[in-house]
């Protein structure tokens, strides 16, 4: 009989991050029923933790039973309707699933493809949605593959000039840098827990403006995705509390004391913090005379991407890495397999202390 053991990990990838203890501690509480009052207590909680982490007032903000994908496919099946328009911003494996997605719910899919570790400009954004007009425009604020970090501002006002709603993919910067929903003007927004809130996976943080909702509400076809039709959803979790699924309770348990500590800390020193670290970091990686695959200004603090140095096999060093010190990073994939690094260094692992152990136990896996 197999018992549950898992070894120690340091969990310096991109994902699933560390948990704190007390997160950990959450969810062991004893679980109450989807209609419960105590559970729609607790995600209320959650609702007004992610509007402060969001950047929103949006009413539409909640948790997503599912992953990070499944906020992902309600954002394309609720906002997207076949035989619109769907511009995508393309420089890395999530934009390209967002442009699966958008194919599959029969959306008419235009691209402005960059190459994977650039940002698409100002410029190249404005151009791009004034000559397509489309009804709908998405980009990656934090690609996870390549390290980007995708500016939205320009993104949404040309969007808004033609009518466009925008959908932003936080799956990654979510908790760990400012997304800035309302200030940006993104209309649609969904994350993960198993990032920069430093939860365990399992739900998906959502959010939508009211002139998303509005636009949803005018589809003439309902969603064929019945699971994640926001319009039921927002029955469960709204006052009538109209049953719709079996909610996962634990998980949000853990959502609710994660959050918890993001407001303990402040989310603006939260946010400072990942960035000090990141710092630290690729001053000791440049140190080491290693060279970061994304250019300055376009980073995500706490998702490094590092070429793998010539003559170096990358998943020879994550072996050694998590063999002898139990750390575990990741490697690239697509175009970029074998060719970078990815190093998270996201919320309880985001200490000096915690980064100068990596960058020891990283130049003797080199080595």
């Amino acid at each position: 009989m197999l018992t549950i053991d898992p070894p120690k990990r340091f969990l310096f990838g991109p994902g699933p991050t560390q948990v704190e203890p007390r997160v950990y501690a959450a969810m062991s509480q004893p679980v109450v029923g989807y209609l419960d009052p105590y559970f729609f207590e607790l995600a209320d909680h959650v609702k007004k933790g992610l509007q402060t982490v969001f950047g929103t007032a949006n009413e539409m903000t909640l948790a997503l039973s599912g992953t990070g994908s499944a906020g992902m496919e309600a954002a394309v099946s609720n906002f997207v309707p076949a035989g619109s328009k769907f511009a995508v911003f393309v420089g890395g494996y999530f934009a390209e699933r967002l442009c699966e997605m958008g194919h599959r719910h029969g959306a008419n899919v235009v691209r402005l493809d960059k190459p994977w570790g650039e940002a698409a400009t100002d410029e190249e954004a404005r151009a791009f949605i004034l000559k397509e007009r489309p009804a709908t425009v998405a980009y990656v604020h934090a690609e996870t593959s390549t390290g980007v970090l995708q500016g939205g501002r320009a993104i949404c006002e040309a969007a808004h000039e033609v009518g466009a709603l925008v959908i932003a993919d936080c799956v990654t910067s979510l908790g760990g840098v400012k997304i800035g929903v309302d200030e940006t003007g993104i209309d649609i927004a969904y994350s993960c827990t198993q990032k920069g809130l430093s939860c365990p996976p399992g739900l998906s943080p959502f959010t939508a403006s009211a002139r998303a909702v509005e636009r949803m509400q005018a589809r003439k076809q309902p969603n064929t995705v019945w699971y994640l039709d926001l319009a039921l959803l927002n029955d469960y979790y709204g006052p009538a509390h109209r049953y719709h699924h079996t909610a996962p309770i634990s998980n949000f348990y853990a959502l609710r004391e994660g959050l918890a500590l993001i407001a303990e800390e402040g989310v603006g020193t939260r946010w400072a913090r990942h960035l000090a670290n990141h710092t630290l970091l690729v001053d000791g990686l440049e140190g080491m005379g290693l060279t970061m695959h994304v250019a300055p200004g376009f980073r995500i603090p706490h998702l490094n991407t590092v070429c793998v140095p010539e003559g170096v096999e990358d998943l020879a060093v994550r072996k050694r890495l998590l063999t002898d010190y139990g750390i575990e990073i990741a490697g690239g994939f697509g175009p970029l397999a074998g060719k970078i690094f990815r190093i998270g260094l996201m919320g309880p692992l985001s200490t000096p202390d915690h980064t100068k152990f990596f960058l020891d136990a990283f130049g003797k896996a080199l080595r």
